[in-house]
């Protein structure tokens, strides 16, 4: 008998495409992606509301913020220049990993400025480290401390994208350096924005207390609030009344475990306290819109 004709060693060594696009592969991709998405949500709302609360003297643990809470909070970093920034970002090192082709005039300036950005990497991560040392030197450079780690997590991921859009691969110990290196310094530029922000928003919420929701606090007893802080009133409504100690002049900055942390309308950061108030049954809280 004559032997069966000898298949192709290519079609003998063609890889199962279907096992590989699995659905299943599918998910486990995903999910780790979104697990990937979370964590770093969770991390940048603990950043931010540790800034924001951190303004008025509280801790969001001690507040008993939950996983849920922190990775909504996150979103308050979700602002225009930021998700601009991170476009442009995203784009330029694209761009530089991207092998040049038949594009149009604009889009082959484009792709020249950013492969001569890319080969000169290095630059831009000095610039990076120089802004570093400067904003130890300098305090006016402190509300722009993130500049510094961008610039050097920016660096090192065009030097990684030129490698790769030249096809002059180097190690895989080199390559991983890099790129850990700089997800550190773009995941410090992170913590820095985000902590500016949390503090940037209390500032704001501070100097407009007066908008946010009032509170008026009936008791039978003195509260032993203190009456030298500003904006705060008392009135005592006379012994024939069950709840004859009328507080008003407070703000509610946040409410927990039926716990009202309040500042009175002239809260000052440096000096003036927060008050932790709970309803008992001589004691009676009443929530007011906030006034202009």
């Amino acid at each position: 008998m004559n032997d069966p004709e000898p298949r192709p060693a290519a079609l003998l060594e063609q890889p199962d495409l279907q096992s590989a696009a699995s659905p299943t592969a599918l998910i486990n991709i995903v999910v780790a992606q979104a697990s990937v998405i979370a964590a770093l949500m969770f991390y940048v709302g603990v950043i931010y509301t540790s800034a924001y609360y951190g303004y008025f003297h509280l801790s969001p643990f001690a507040l008993g913020f939950g996983f849920g809470e922190f990775v909504l909070h996150s979103l308050h970093l979700a602002t225009f220049p930021v998700l601009v920034g991170a476009a442009v970002l995203l784009f330029v090192i694209a761009a530089a990993g991207h092998r040049p082709g038949p594009h149009g005039a604009l889009a082959h300036a484009v792709e020249r400025g950013v492969s001569a950005l890319a080969r000169r990497y290095l630059i831009v991560v000095a610039a990076g480290a120089l802004l570093l040392i400067l904003w130890w030197r300098w305090q006016v450079l402190v509300p722009y401390r993130w500049v510094g780690p961008l610039f050097v997590g920016f660096g090192l991921l065009l030097g990684v994208a030129r490698q790769t859009g030249s096809g002059r691969h180097g190690s895989a110990w080199e390559t991983a350096s890099l790129v850990l290196a700089a997800g550190l310094f773009l995941l410090w530029t992170v913590t820095l924005v985000s902590g500016q922000l949390g503090e940037r928003h209390a500032r704001h919420d501070a100097r407009a207390v007066i908008l946010r929701t009032g509170l008026v606090v009936h008791s039978a007893r003195p509260l032993g609030l203190s009456s030298w802080a500003p904006g705060l009133r008392h009135r005592d409504l006379g012994p024939g009344t069950h709840l004859r100690h009328r507080y008003e002049g407070l703000r509610l900055i946040v409410e927990r475990g039926g716990r009202y942390y309040a500042v009175p309308t002239g809260w000052r950061a440096r000096t003036d306290s927060v008050f932790i108030l709970r309803e008992a049954a001589s004691v009676r809280i009443e929530l007011t819109p906030g006034v202009i």
